[in-house]
């Protein structure tokens, strides 16, 4: 059986495009009391160009994102994280991940000079969660979602996008990290493979723990 709490105050959960972040988030949100918040892609009004045009339009969709990010990270900073659990569909850090894969060298030096000032302010989370998954697993997901803007995604660019995390995660230790292979499980179909799941969230405390289910 599952608890019907979760034990980290504040959860972050990452993962590349398609690796159904958001999905647990609504998932949890929906089995416990807690404070969600979503990084809502739409509300870019860069983003559908982007896809179409990376090099025209990636400083200006980077730029909404960083700031979008930041007020939300901030937001939490003015409620009682000690009265209620939060959880946060991505990780601050994962912003600079996608600058440094689509801006330009000299679109990055004033990228960094505006992250540089706001990233020491944000808030860090008890645990980090990074769903994995390989690329041919998110291509699957992100095909069957069929969100229209990203119809014109580059799959070299989410091969890209997937390998920066994988790297990123892999040398990551600011906070307590629990990385999930999702592969071969389906924790939005399947309540078994989401109560084990629970269970890993609210067993693990420090460092860094790899699971690796293997579904129901």
């Amino acid at each position: 059986m599952t608890s019907n709490t979760l034990e980290p105050r504040f959860i972050a959960i990452e993962g590349c495009i398609g690796a159904g972040k958001t999905s647990l988030v609504d998932l949890l949100g929906k089995q416990f009391d807690v404070q969600i918040i979503r990084e809502v892609d739409s509300e870019n009004p860069f983003i559908d160009k982007f896809y179409q045009d990376r090099d025209s339009y990636a400083f200006q969709t980077q730029m909404f994102f960083l700031l979008n990010r930041y007020n939300q990270y901030m937001n939490l900073t003015q409620r009682d994280l000690f009265s209620s659990v939060a959880l946060v569909d991505y990780l601050f850090h994962r912003d600079r991940l996608f600058a440094v894969l689509n801006l330009s060298d000299q679109e990055l030096k004033l990228y960094d000079q505006v992250y540089s000032l706001l990233s020491n302010k944000v808030p860090k989370p008890d645990l980090v969660i990074f769903l994995q998954a390989n690329s041919e697993v998110l291509r699957s997901r992100i095909e069957k979602r069929a969100r229209e803007y990203e119809a014109f995604m580059d799959p070299d660019y989410l091969d890209n996008v997937n390998k920066t995390f994988n790297n990123f995660f892999f040398y990551y230790s600011e906070t307590p990290l629990l990385v999930i292979n999702t592969n071969e499980i389906d924790f939005v179909e399947k309540k078994c493979d989401l109560e084990a799941l629970i269970i890993k969230i609210n067993s693990h405390r420090i460092g860094r723990e790899y699971y690796n289910p293997l579904g129901s």
